[in-house]
């Protein structure tokens, strides 16, 4: 009888980077608004929606 058994750590699914795709309705002035500013910062309108819901989420308050 095998005196240890021995498992490796699985290995993160490829791809697997902490980030889950979300799909979302917008309105074409808003998108129009992410692409002005993702031209003018040099950034990914994902990168820009991300940097701001972080900021956002931080901040809202909900009234009862």
């Amino acid at each position: 009888m095998a005196e240890e058994i021995r498992i490796t750590k699985k290995r993160p699914n490829k791809g697997d980077d902490g980030y889950k795709v979300v799909s979302v309705r917008m309105k074409d002035e808003l998108i129009e608004k992410l692409d002005d500013l993702s031209i003018r910062s040099n950034r990914s309108r994902n990168e820009l929606i991300n940097l701001l819901l972080t900021a956002a989420v931080d901040i809202v308050k909900i009234e009862e």
